[in-house]
C-alpha cells in the first residue's frame, strides 16, 4: 500500500512539473519573441501619468497605482474584434478571446531634465474550443504602440496649451 501511495506521490509531482515547465516555455517562446512597445517622452513623471490615466479611462481598471507607476485593466472581451479580422486572414475563428493591458510609467532624466518612460505589455488569450483551453499568443501591437502615440499626442496638446497661456500672460504683463 505504501509502494502505491510513493508511486502516485511521485507521479504527480513528475506531471506536475512537466506541465509547469510546458507552460513556462510557451510564456518564454512568447516573451522572447516580442518587444514590449516602449517610448520615452520629454515630459515629467506627473505629466505623463495623467496623460496615461486619460487613456484608460476607457478601459475598466483593476490596479491604478501612481507611486508603483502601474495600470492594469481586467480582462476584457476581444472576441469580435479577432474574429472580424481573421474573416479577411486564413487563420481560423475563434471561440473566445480576452486581453488585458498593463502599463508602467517610470520616472528618468536625461542630463538635468525630467523624463518619463512608458511600456505597454498587451497579454492576449484566445480559445479556440473548450478542449484545448485557453492559450497566451502574440499580440500584434498594434494597441499598444496606438496607446503610446495617443499618450504622446496628448502630452504634445498639454504642452501647446501652456505655451498659449504663458504667451497671453506675457502679453497681459507688456500691455500693464
Amino acid at each position: 500500500m505504501q509502494n502505491i501511495f510513493n508511486f502516485v506521490a511521485r507521479s504527480i509531482v513528475i506531471s506536475s512539473l512537466f506541465l509547469s515547465c510546458a507552460s513556462y516555455e510557451q510564456f518564454d517562446q512568447i516573451t522572447e519573441n516580442t518587444e514590449i512597445p516602449t517610448q520615452t517622452y520629454k515630459a515629467t513623471y506627473n505629466q505623463t501619468w495623467q496623460a496615461v490615466l486619460e487613456i484608460m479611462q476607457q478601459y475598466d481598471l483593476k490596479t491604478n497605482n501612481q507611486e508603483a507607476g502601474v495600470v492594469k485593466t481586467r480582462w476584457i472581451d476581444n472576441t469580435n474584434q479577432l474574429n472580424f479580422n481573421e474573416a479577411f486572414g486564413s487563420q481560423d475563428m475563434v471561440k473566445a478571446a480576452r486581453f488585458k493591458l498593463i502599463i508602467n510609467v517610470i520616472k528618468g532624466f536625461r542630463g538635468a531634465r525630467e523624463v518619463s518612460k512608458v511600456s505597454v505589455f498587451k497579454r492576449q488569450m484566445v480559445e479556440k474550443d473548450f478542449l484545448q483551453g485557453w492559450k497566451v499568443v502574440r499580440t500584434d501591437s498594434i494597441l499598444e504602440n496606438t496607446i503610446l502615440y495617443r499618450i504622446r499626442r496628448i502630452l504634445d496638446r498639454e504642452r501647446m496649451i501652456k505655451k498659449i497661456e504663458d504667451k497671453k500672460a506675457q502679453q497681459e504683463l507688456d500691455a500693464f
